[in-house]
């Protein structure tokens, strides 16, 4: 089986419910094993080096990961993917795997085959994260939120490069352009990313005056975000570059999803809790109310006769979609029997009436009641007797 179908959890060599710090693992140890420089003869190293990036691009991002385990391959469709077209591609990417230098310094600094290039790897911008609040009757659907954040952009002047138009930066005097410089401890040498140049090879010495330098400036930005219908609290969706810019691209944007509190519904997963106050009346006697749902409609409900307080019935189909897309939940509705709190007097003729019929008419559980209450009182004065 070629590698381009192979199922990712094969390629990274894990089981399907691994956990996200285990197919981590997993993918840096075959990183560290498959990169061509380690291991030059291999002629399949390449091949394995990338599959496993890719592997780890679909499987190390929970969202990526569940519509692949869903539709596998089909699913990915649209999804933002990295292009690995190059070891600084997977470089780029997962920088925080490797811990900053790691490659360098394990590799001796080679990028690709045939030795080293001048320049350290060009780093990614930071990433960042913001808290997205959204209603319930939000998330029945699919949809898009926009949001609005101040951060730093790419500035227009000198087009992100830091130098002012016209001018160039030049060569770190360092590092003679490396971006790392050596040391020699005993018999070792050990590699460091330049002080000076902060790994980039080159200085800037007329920097933009817009910028000062930094090739950023902040600004106050729209971002849409798209998020899924039945998202849950907690969940964190990945905004594909609209992060910081950096020298090796923009970092990403994380959405952390908060729901709003909803005055009618509590929320259990994809169901909907809600409770219905109902009269004494129609829950002696019996009849039908109605029932507000998340889509602002009114559903009538058979209350059947003798219904008690705290009973609680399923409307199915009335909640929120699986967040998975795999069906709608349901919404249970508990009854509560309101108790009338003054009456007219004609309330209180037939309500005394009925009194006297009860008493007369005792039913099951109640002359069970009474009895117990009468066994206990007996028991209470023979014993103080």
């Amino acid at each position: 089986m070629s590698m381009e179908n192979k199922d990712y959890y094969e390629i990274l060599g894990v089981d399907k419910g691994a956990s996200q710090e285990e197919i981590k693992q997993a993918y840096r140890e075959l990183a560290m094993r498959y990169h061509p420089d380690r291991d030059p003869d291999d002629p399949d190293a390449e091949e394995k080096f990338k599959a496993a990036a890719e592997a780890y691009d679909v499987l190390g991002d929970p969202e990526k990961r569940q519509r692949y385990d869903r539709m596998g391959r089909a699913g990915l469709r649209g999804e933002d993917m990295h292009d690995f077209g190059s070891f600084d591609d997977v470089f780029s990417a997962f920088n925080d795997i490797f811990g900053g230098d790691v490659f360098d310094e394990f590799f001796g600094g080679a990028r690709g085959r045939g030795g080293g290039r001048r320049g350290s790897r060009r780093e990614r911008g930071r990433d960042l994260r913001v808290t997205l609040e959204v209603g319930l009757d939000e998330i029945l659907e699919p949809t898009d939120k926009t949001i609005n954040l101040r951060r730093p952009v790419e500035c227009d002047n000198c087009d992100g490069s830091g130098v002012r138009p016209g001018s160039d930066p030049k060569t770190c005097g360092t590092c003679k352009g490396y971006g790392q410089v050596e040391t020699q401890q005993g018999f070792f040498r050990m590699r460091r990313t330049c002080p000076r140049c902060r790994g980039q090879g080159v200085v800037i010495t007329d920097p933009c005056p817009e910028c000062d330098g930094d090739g950023a400036q902040e600004k106050e930005c729209e971002v849409q975000v798209a998020v899924p219908a039945g998202v849950e609290s907690n969940t964190r969706l990945r905004v594909p570059g609209e992060g910081e810019p950096g020298p090796g691209g923009a970092g990403d944007l994380f959405c952390d999803i908060r729901i709003k509190e909803h005055p009618i519904f509590e929320r259990d997963g994809p169901h909907l809790l809600c409770t219905v106050p109902i009269p004494y009346t129609v829950a002696a006697l019996g009849g039908t109310v109605e029932v507000p749902t998340i889509q602002g409609e009114r559903k009538e409900v058979d209350i059947p006769q003798g219904t008690q307080s705290g009973h609680t019935m399923r409307l199915r189909e009335e909640g929120l979609p699986y967040m998975q897309g795999r069906g709608t939940g349901d919404l249970l509705v508990t009854v509560e029997v309101e108790v009338p709190r003054s009456l007219t007097e004609r309330q209180e003729e037939l309500l005394r009436e009925l009194a006297e019929i009860e008493e007369a008419h005792v039913t099951e559980d109640r002359q069970s009641f009474l009895d117990r209450i009468k066994e206990y009182l007996y028991e209470k004065t023979h014993a103080s007797g």
